[in-house]
């Protein structure tokens, strides 16, 4: 079994105070941290009262940044470098959601999670990889990584929201028409949003499209 980093991060309670009743992992994009997502939190627990937030910092030092954290290196961004690189840190990943999820005392149907860019990649690549399947996904400004290995590999489906802004100079806007055809093509369920004069980042109207699938899938 590969070596096993343990993750951690920021993290958030239920707004209502009580228990959790959800739980939202929220994985930041390269040279950021959890820091940077866990600020999803509080506009998010206004429609998820009972959900929780966790944002874990990714395992490597950004080798692209004077600071920050990176999932894995894109200085080789080769499609057989990333998978490998992809496959490698997604145990670590795994094994987070796992303690997580006993932490809070859910279950897999009572989880979300939510990316932005390489996070977005993370979430795209591990979620059908688990089972049982998640509630959601929510991927902000990524794309999929090895889609032709995703219908062989998924052993679960759940909904997908892509979110994009259309003049993103870091990951292209047609990354998510890329990954939307990749997914369907394996039969997941996905919507998407554009989001006109965004670069790369997440505006008003993806954070509430965001917040209101994060509450359908969980049966809001």
């Amino acid at each position: 079994m590969a070596n096993l980093m343990e993750l951690d991060g920021p993290r958030q309670g239920p707004k209502s105070g009580g228990d959790p009743k959800q739980l939202v992992i929220l994985l930041h994009g390269l040279g950021a941290d959890g820091a940077d997502l866990i600020g999803l939190a509080p506009h998010w627990g206004e429609i998820l009262p009972d959900a929780a937030f966790a944002a874990p910092n990714a395992p490597f030092p950004c080798d692209m940044a004077p600071m920050g954290y990176q999932w894995f290196s894109v200085q080789d961004r080769t499609p057989a470098t990333v998978l490998a690189a992809v496959q490698a840190v997604a145990p670590s990943l795994n094994a987070f959601i796992d303690d997580e999820l006993a932490r809070v005392g859910l279950g897999a149907d009572n989880l979300a999670l939510v990316g932005f860019s390489q996070g977005t990649m993370m979430s795209l690549f591990v979620a059908p990889r688990r089972a049982p399947s998640v509630a959601a996904v929510v991927g902000y400004s990524g794309r999929l990584i090895a889609p032709e290995r995703l219908a062989e590999d998924a052993v679960s489906k759940p909904p997908v929201l892509l979110i994009h802004g259309e003049v993103d100079d870091l990951v292209p806007f047609d990354s998510m028409a890329q990954a939307e055809q990749g997914l369907e093509a394996a039969d997941f369920s996905v919507q998407t949003l554009a989001c006109p004069g965004l670069g790369h980042g997440i505006d008003n109207s993806g954070l509430q499209h965001g917040g209101a699938f994060l509450k359908a899938a969980f049966g809001g």
